[in-house]
């Protein structure tokens, strides 16, 4: 089994259900299984203002799924709750990205890991710092020290509710 990191967003249809229901549906993915989730997040959008905050969480999980193989599973997942693109940075019903796979480092047209820009991006390091603070991330460094470095973005823990395992 490897293990993979997935990062959560949505902020169109209830994007806190949106959020739930898919860290729900990682654990139904085959050969897949959901070992850590963080707290849930409200992020300010990024690239587009325009449009509603963001809910944003990351999960842990352990897989036998090739990278390829378990990202088709993720935009499946994403097509099944009706995710749309009309243009870079809209808003979303549901945003599932593949960020690290093991220690693989790969660019091809279809998957870059690890995932690029994530090290600059608040609404994925302070999740991924709750659940791995000591993960390194390629050569940027640790995910504490990188979430502490994001820690002016809009990026807020929701309170009340805790995460689980």
């Amino acid at each position: 089994m490897s293990v993979a990191y997935v990062a959560l967003g949505s902020n169109l249809q209830r994007p806190q259900v949106q959020v739930t229901q898919a860290l729900a549906a990682l654990e139904r993915l085959p050969q897949t299984r959901v070992t850590k989730r963080s707290s849930l997040y409200r992020t300010a959008p990024v690239g587009y203002d325009d449009q509603p905050d963001f809910i944003n969480a990351v999960a842990e999980v352990e897989t036998a799924l090739t990278p390829i193989s378990l990202l088709r599973a993720l935009l499946a997942l994403e097509d099944s709750h009706g995710r749309e693109r009309p243009f870079p940075n809209a808003p979303r019903v549901l945003d599932l990205d593949l960020l690290l796979y093991d220690d693989i480092v790969m660019q091809s047209t279809e998957l870059t890991l690890p995932h690029p820009r994530m090290h600059e991006r608040g609404f994925v390091m302070l999740p991924l710092a709750e659940i791995a603070p000591a993960l390194p991330i390629g050569p940027y460094g640790l995910a504490r020290d990188l979430a502490a470095d994001c820690g002016d973005q809009g990026v807020e823990r929701i309170a009340g509710q805790d995460r689980q395992r």
